[in-house]
């Protein structure tokens, strides 16, 4: 199943509210991205049929295998964007939303390439 940017950012929501809080309900998507909770159950009925993602009987949100490998990898480019961008000199904030379109559009082996790059630089 191909991710459209809205998906993506769902997997990376639940995998950095899993990290912060542990446990993650609908309503805490919903709160950390801004949307609505009926947004967030479409988008979780979608991605749990892509096989993304699974709900408990508690109602709490899971990454499956996939779903979390997309995950770090989305939440991956947003830290690396995020953080150039600010060692650019861009304000924080603007540099977090610029990152977030960013993740979405480069191919992951043009962002490995620029990764590797930018490492090797600072070796």
């Amino acid at each position: 199943m191909k991710l459209h940017a809205s998906g993506e950012d769902y997997l990376e929501a639940i995998l950095v509210l899993h990290k912060k809080m542990g446990m993650v309900r609908s309503v805490d998507v919903a709160r950390h991205l801004e949307v609505t909770k009926p947004s967030v159950c479409h988008a979780v009925v979608t991605l749990r049929d892509g096989g993304f993602l699974t709900m408990d009987s508690d109602y709490f949100l899971h990454l499956t295998d996939v779903g979390r490998e997309v995950a770090e990898q989305i939440y991956e480019k947003h830290r690396f964007f995020t953080d150039r961008l600010i060692e650019a000199g861009a304000d924080p904030e603007t540099a977090e939303r610029d990152a977030c379109r960013m993740e979405h559009v480069i191919s992951q082996e043009s962002f490995e390439h620029l990764r590797d790059a930018y490492k090797t630089k600072k070796e």
